[in-house]
């Protein structure tokens, strides 16, 4: 049913020196303690089927964000890279889901992904094109227990997977069981390992990108969710990120380990909600982990030994109200040259406003531009691509004025201007109040990077200008737009810019790029930008 491909993998998932227990998933069992979620109605298991699920053992299933890509362990698959030289060796497959919602036949990863004894995707980026892989790797040779980073590149291949750089990791995975996933934003590792030789006991730990690209010494979740009295495994961090669903066999539960949800309460990744058990039928008698989750947070998928097509399947839950992350926005688009229209790889950037902090990073597919990011509500975000010899023309994106409107999907192209005499480039994130030309705080973060470009091209001089649309009269949208082009102007020589290499105008509704008939066009035509007059 399957067959071997060398083609493209991703995703999380946790790792298992030797061969997992599958859950059960029988029917409902009536909840023993209050911390326990009750289910009203029956939820429906359902089977993958015979695509994805065959005689053999399918393990740790995960899902991308879009819910297109599904990517899990078979075990003792001739095509298994040491089908023939270990017991239960544990390879990745993957499929892909069509627009019609049906599983396509799954395929082995290949190289240099399975090439150790035991192989597990631990997470893949919301965009596809980065993932977090079991062991320790050295330009795609194994090297130890660990974690490796791949990035994807042009034609559907992946780079050779190097390490990460975790501060003391080798003190704290010390037992039979190990594993990890990262939150959206790619800055932030969840781990599970024992500090125990050759214990199954194991604790959740975080970790921390720091600004050199090394990762800093892992650090427990805090007692709430660390016990070290009982087994807690198999972090998933929803792509709210402060759900936090994990295994424990912590008292209260249905049987051996469960599936428990807690939410983070603050910054310090310390300080967590009680965790609550998800009851039956995610959880039953038997070892319920590796729960997983696309963005939208509407279905579990989990692994299963009931009623299958064989030692164990991968199956899916629809999750009750009260069991699910809280909702989140699915930005997804393409990369574009704006001069040549061409797609492009760029590394993105989104940022919140007004502080210009960091919330996350990404890549867009080297061959088409594509990308997707996860932004939780309540929050004014700016986005933007980076690529050598360009200019980024970021996009805002206001999503605290959608709070609590649901999962929500958002398409959000984006355009990279190469710095050439005569290339115009949009400030989509320079703002006014009504009627006035002072700059708002939240245009520093964008005006700031026009400093860095004129900084680091000291050659380059640019027109600033800025457009109103038709509404008021002509010398009103002269003289408002001119102030408004002066003030940017003025920020940028406040920086240290020499003044002969900026000017600023005023076009007032003479240059609209799009009617002046509809609300959308006006929004358009009301805009500052600059020109490259000289490099």
């Amino acid at each position: 049913m399957k067959k071997a491909i060398l083609f493209f993998s991703l995703l999380l998932y946790m790792q298992y020196l030797a061969a997992q227990p599958s859950p059960d998933t029988t029917g409902l069992l009536k909840p023993q303690k209050d911390n326990i979620i009750k289910a009203s109605t029956i939820m429906k298991v359902e089977n993958l089927g015979p695509n994805i699920n065959t005689k053999l053992s399918e393990l740790r299933p995960t899902i991308s964000a879009d819910g297109d890509l599904l990517f899990f362990i078979c075990e003792n698959d001739p095509l298994n890279t040491h089908y023939q030289t270990i017991r239960n060796s544990q390879d990745i497959w993957y499929a892909e889901r069509d627009s019609s919602g049906f599983w396509g036949e799954a395929m082995h990863l290949g190289k240099p992904f399975n090439t150790a004894y035991y192989n597990a995707v631990y997470w893949i980026s919301p965009d596809k094109n980065k993932i977090l892989l079991r062991g320790a790797f050295v330009e795609g040779d194994y090297y130890s227990n660990g974690l490796s980073l791949s990035y994807r590149q042009k034609n559907g291949r992946w780079s050779k997977p190097n390490m990460l750089f975790i501060k003391n990791y080798e003190k704290y995975d010390r037992g039979f069981q190990s594993g990890a996933t990262m939150t959206n934003d790619g800055k932030t590792l969840l781990m599970y390992m024992s500090p125990e030789k050759n214990s199954y006991s194991n604790d959740l730990f975080v970790s921390f990108q720091a600004p050199d690209g090394t990762w800093t010494e892992p650090k427990t979740l805090g007692k709430n969710i660390s016990t070290s009295k009982y087994n807690e495994m198999t972090p998933y961090l929803a792509a709210d990120g402060v759900t936090l669903y994990f295994s424990s066999d912590r008292p209260g539960g249905l049987g051996d380990n469960d599936i428990w949800k807690t939410k983070r309460l603050d910054k310090s990744w310390q300080k967590w909600s009680e965790p609550v058990n998800l009851g039956s039928p995610i959880n039953t008698p038997g070892f319920d982990a590796f729960f997983t989750l696309d963005a939208g947070g509407e279905f579990a998928y989990m692994t299963s030994n009931t009623d299958g097509y064989g030692e164990s399947d991968i199956v899916r839950i629809k999750l009750l109200e009260i069991e699910r992350p809280d909702p989140v926005v699915m930005v997804s688009g393409n990369v574009y040259n704006k001069k040549t229209k061409e797609p492009i790889s760029a590394s993105l950037l989104y940022e919140t406003l007004p502080d210009g902090q960091e919330a996350g990073n990404g890549l867009s597919d080297p061959d088409d531009g594509s990308f997707k990011i996860i932004l939780p509500y309540d929050k004014n975000y700016l986005i933007r691509a980076t690529a050598d010899h360009f200019f980024a023309q970021s996009e805002n994106l206001n999503l605290d004025s959608l709070f609590k409107q649901g999962y929500k999907e958002i398409h959000k192209d984006l355009y990279l201007v190469p710095i050439e005499i005569g290339q115009v480039v949009r400030l989509n994130n320079v703002f006014f109040d009504f009627d006035k030309w002072d700059l708002r705080p939240e245009s520093f973060v964008e005006l700031d990077r026009v400093v860095t470009l004129l900084r680091e091209n000291p050659a380059i001089e640019i027109e600033m200008s800025a457009h109103t649309d038709s509404k008021g009269s002509d010398e009103y949208n002269f003289k408002l737009s001119d102030n408004r082009a002066r003030s940017v102007m003025e920020y940028i020589l406040s920086k240290g810019i020499a003044a002969n290499r900026i000017t600023s105008h005023g076009y007032g509704e003479t240059q609209p790029v799009a009617t002046n008939e509809t609300d959308e066009g006006r929004q358009l035509n009301r805009r500052v930008e600059f020109k490259i007059m000289k490099n």
